[in-house]
């Protein structure tokens, strides 16, 4: 219904803490917008496995009394959205795995891009998996290197024959590890409470359960934290980053601290810079709640035309089971957003977005405004225009599905109905940013890791 990349997943881990699944519920519920598929947690107790997962929100696959089974001081939990992998519930993490070395259980945040070359690999050997995720690649490594190694050398040499976007939790019956690779395109974070600690993809994570912010995990890092403390290895070969871009786009929470920012503070950067770009003489501007409200508060201030929040975003649709014939198809954008008509009425509008992929939402909210009395609509875009897609742990369409990457600037206009259409360029959007260190590669086609 809502044509936007999918979010990738989130990540949770949590030692030294009483009642730790109880908290790493919790940071789910943090951390829900990364990933709406499948949700699951994992707890050690007196070196007795104890797990749950499902299907859907965080909200309707654990009870109560789920909760109360959970025991001990060490947890990890997952937010699925697939990228890597078929939606079943086998596919759903943390996953869990009783190897030569010790039983574990991980998460993983990102995607493995070199994946079918090992995995034909196993497979040829006689390995046999029971998940089409890229993720359990790393157990059936760390089963091959373990013969000969403890379980924190087994799990680097796992992670030097992959190759592409992660950010791992694992955990052990006594220790809990994180690891970032090294470009660092997916965010990890290291929180403290009481006298333990958390791993989470987003501070919002830590933010909600009351935890102290220590730091970001490093790109190429390895924390091993247990009851001795925090010990960190940085075991791979030094390269440039390539933080993930779209975490600032979209992705993460506005409240979040992602690469060193806060993510409202870049939002309303990328308004800022919009309006220096791409200055339109309008009687208002709208975002396309949600994630266009801090943009278009930048846009705003920057061009003096004032913001009305004419388009209301429904946060109660969950599914619809009727089935989109031709007569009621057009309804479907509807069900998410309304128009206020009286503030949109008469008058030239500014909408903006933080992306455009086919370009289906943006041609139905157009022509709604139009058809609820706006004058004219010119539609801005807070990020380039996307051409390529990610195979770093987003779920994105293929390069013929993206419109941007099929139809020139006047085509995307005409299609979507607009008066006027244009985008932030990639140099605003770095500059915005900070620095060069991003991955651009869904903009620019520069992929860093292939």
């Amino acid at each position: 219904m809502f044509d936007k990349f999918h979010e990738e997943c989130g990540v949770v881990g949590v030692i030294g803490i009483e009642e730790a699944a109880k908290f790493a519920y919790l940071c789910l519920y943090a951390l829900q917008h990364r990933g709406q598929e499948g949700a699951g947690i994992v707890s050690f107790s007196s070196h007795e496995i104890i797990s749950e997962k499902g299907k859907g929100l965080v909200s309707e696959i654990f009870s109560s009394e789920d909760l109360e089974k959970f025991k001990g001081n060490i947890a990890i939990g997952h937010n699925r959205y697939s990228t890597k992998g078929a939606f079943d519930l086998e596919n759903v993490q943390p996953l869990v795995a009783d190897i030569n070395l010790c039983q574990l259980a991980l998460a993983h945040n990102g995607n493995i891009v070199n994946i079918d070359k090992l995995k034909k690999e196993f497979v040829e050997d006689g390995s046999i998996f029971t998940s089409t995720s890229d993720s359990e690649i790393i157990l059936h490594l760390m089963a091959r290197f373990g013969k000969n190694n403890n379980f924190i050398e087994s799990l680097i040499k796992s992670l030097k024959c992959v190759k592409g976007a992660y950010s791992f939790v694992v955990m052990t019956a006594n220790q809990l590890i994180g690891a970032r690779d090294p470009m660092g395109f997916r965010p990890l974070v290291l929180g403290r409470l009481k006298s333990g600690y958390v791993l989470v993809s987003e501070t919002v994570a830590l933010d909600l359960i009351e935890a102290e912010f220590v730091r970001e995990i490093d790109p190429g890092e390895v924390v091993v934290i247990d009851n001795s403390g925090i010990k960190s290895l940085f075991p791979f070969e030094k390269t440039a980053q390539k933080l993930c871009i779209f975490e600032y786009i979209y992705f993460a929470r506005p409240d979040s601290l992602i690469f060193g920012n806060y993510v409202y503070n870049v939002r309303k950067k990328l308004g800022v810079e919009l309006a220096k770009q791409r200055f339109i003489d309008a009687d208002i501007v709208i975002p396309v709640p949600d994630s266009g409200i801090v943009a278009t508060l930048g846009y705003s201030e920057e061009s003096k035309i004032p913001i009305e929040m004419a388009l209301i975003r429904n946060h109660y649709v969950g599914r619809t089971f009727i089935e989109p014939s031709q007569s009621i198809r057009h309804f479907g954008v509807k069900l998410k957003l309304n128009t206020v008509k009286d503030l949109i009425k008469g008058k030239r509008v500014i909408v903006i977005d933080d992306s455009i992929v086919r370009g289906t939402t943006s041609r139905k909210i157009i022509k709604m405004l139009k058809g609820d009395g706006a004058k004219e609509v010119h539609m801005l875009i807070s990020a380039p225009p996307i051409c390529f897609p990610c195979f770093y742990g987003i779920d994105t369409p293929t390069r013929n599905e993206l419109i941007a990457a099929t139809h020139t600037l006047e085509e995307i206009r005409r299609y979507i109905t607009a008066d006027s259409l244009n985008y932030l360029s990639i140099e605003g959007l770095l500059k915005c940013a900070g620095n060069n260190s991003y991955c651009t590669a869904c903009f620019s086609g520069n992929y860093p890791v292939i």
